[in-house]
């Protein structure tokens, strides 16, 4: 009999149903509904502080491995909507549970898919849970749109040239809610308007980076502004005048504009609320039909008309065609392999352009100089096939069997060979837990007092032995995991072996992805110092 129990709480608080309350539970009527469980076949997997929007939680996750390795008799959680509010992905977990044979119960509901009913109840209480999530959410979007209508930051990281201040408001209800106010950074400000003014003036944000690396005009936390951070600060409306050219573009775009033409300001500038999905990874910036603009309370530094130019630049600049723009290219050997000595930022391949250039040739150019010019750093480009060239012929001389390297994996095999034993990997980690859950639970029951001499000896007399058990079981814990760490020093050396083996009998024959690979597996790092070409082997040769 195995049974997992899994538990889940949104926010770390003392109130409400907390994980202990709901664990303690589902062990109360796993013991009382399911003939045999006992503690020795309860597992426990919890999650605090993640909410059940998606299934995205370490230990829930966790869970799902150990359950594919080796399926329990029975998952059990407190309620429902610990799992998941999500309809598709409760009814893929449901369906995957089924055909691993695993029952999954419900205590508060009362729900067991092992029943014909109680399967079809628990899809039904799933749409609901759903529903209340999308119910939350579209009240959480009509509470943002009363705020956005009162001009106020509503918090978090403040936008370039700005300070955020807080603020005590009757805004909903009678209720006071927290706001803030966007106060100036005169210092950001200006580097604000280079941006805008440079920008207009060459069309490209790598030209606005050169010159603002020129200038030594450097961001909050004393680092150049990175071509991402200049392209996002001048699409950012907090800077726009909310005037009437702003308002025709962003009721052009659909945008959610709340407020009217007689309402425009040659002052104050605009806020931007619901710009980006939080629901998603990375949060992604979301289309402007989804945006809601609203008036702020700060000043505006830019002319709508000016901001609105900014932005149709922005949009021309975006390469059109059929084709999408590579991400990696399919030519250079080095490229995401090679680093530059001298500031230590990473070279990338660049074609080679201009009248009589051969597009077929390229050379490897610190990242650093390709974005802030020689003022950032100086390191002299080296010829991408001459680079490539070098490095494959340092290589290949490790890639014959008389060579110093290869001889040497060939004896870390046989030495590992001969070390390894054969050890049964098995519940070890598992047991441990087990025994120190019972030796805490002991020691709990120890401190409530009011206990019998008799029963006081045998108690102590347990917790004796599971301290012996416990040692013997992490000594052959630290045996197995040192097996573990043979094996996989094995398997490095063999893949090493391998790898050597491929660069000398196919290596003209790979694709570019795979030369890269091989290269990747056989060199620590690849450094160039403006002179010489350093190849450093995983070796340490």
């Amino acid at each position: 009999m195995r049974v997992f129990i899994y538990s889940r709480k949104s926010v770390c608080t003392g109130k409400g149903e907390s994980i202990e309350n709901q664990i303690e539970m589902c062990r109360q009527y796993i013991f009382a509904k399911v003939s045999g469980a006992d503690d020795t076949s309860v597992t426990v997997y919890e999650d605090e502080g993640f909410s059940a929007k998606n299934t995205d939680r370490p230990q829930f996750q966790q869970m799902l491995r150990d359950a594919r390795r080796q399926p329990p008799d029975y998952i059990v959680c407190y309620r429902l909507d610990r799992i998941s509010r999500n309809v598709s992905d409760f009814s893929t977990l449901i369906e995957e549970f089924n055909e691993r044979g695993i029952s999954f119960v419900c205590i508060k509901e009362e729900f067991d898919t092992a029943k014909p009913m109680g399967k079809a109840m628990m899809y039904i209480a799933s749409v609901f849970a759903q529903l209340e999530r999308e119910t939350i959410a579209e009240r959480i979007r009509d509470n943002m749109l009363m705020l956005a209508r009162t001009g106020r930051w509503l918090g978090g990281t403040s936008p370039t040239g700005f300070t955020s201040e807080k603020l005590q408001e009757l805004i909903i209800g009678g209720k006071v809610k927290t706001s803030c106010k966007l106060k100036e950074n005169p210092n950001e400000l200006r580097a604000v308007d280079t941006m805008f003014e440079r920008f207009l003036e060459l069309r490209s944000v790598s030209g606005v980076s050169k010159h603002l690396i020129k200038q030594g005009i450097k961001s909050r936390n004393g680092k150049y502004y990175s071509l991402l951070g200049i392209k996002q600060i001048l699409q950012n409306p907090v800077y726009c005048i909310a005037d009437k050219d702003a308002r025709d573009y962003f009721t052009a775009q659909n945008s959610d504009v709340c407020f009217e033409e007689k309402d425009c300001s040659d002052k104050y500038g605009i806020l931007a609320y619901n710009k980006r999905d939080y629901k998603k990874k990375h949060a992604p910036r979301q289309s402007m039909d989804k945006w809601i603009i609203a008036i702020g309370k700060h000043k505006g530094r830019v002319p709508g008309k000016k901001w609105v130019a900014v932005q149709n630049i922005m949009e021309d600049n975006i390469p059109t065609g059929k084709k999408p723009a590579k991400t990696h290219n399919d030519y250079a050997l080095l490229s995401g392999l090679i680093y530059c000595d001298k500031c230590k930022n990473r070279m990338f391949a660049k074609q080679r352009s201009g009248k009589g250039a051969n597009p077929d040739l390229y050379d490897y150019v610190c990242g650093s100089k390709l974005r802030g010019g020689t003022s950032l750093c100086d390191c002299q480009n080296i010829g991408g096939r001459q680079a490539d060239d070098m490095v494959y012929e340092c290589l290949i001389k490790y890639a014959d069997e008389s060579s110093s390297i290869f001889k040497l994996l060939e004896k870390l095999k046989r030495d590992l060979q001969g070390q390894a034993r054969e050890t049964p990997i098995n519940s070890i980690e598992t047991r441990i837990k087990k025994y120190s859950e019972e030796t805490e639970n002991l020691i709990n029951t120890l401190s409530q007092g009011n206990l019998g001499s008799a029963f006081i000896q045998r108690v102590n007399a347990r917790i004796s032995e599971l301290d012996d058990e416990l040692s013997k079981l992490i000594k052959e814990q630290e045996r197995l995991q040192k097996d573990a760490n043979l094996s996989d020093e094995k398997m490095q050396a063999d893949t090493l072996a391998e790898a050597l083996s491929r660069l000398k009998d196919g290596f003209p024959g790979l694709s570019i992805y795979d030369k890269r690979a091989l290269v990747k597996l056989l060199a620590e790092k690849i450094v160039w110092d403006g002179t010489d070409l350093h190849v450093f082997l995983g070796s340490g040769e």
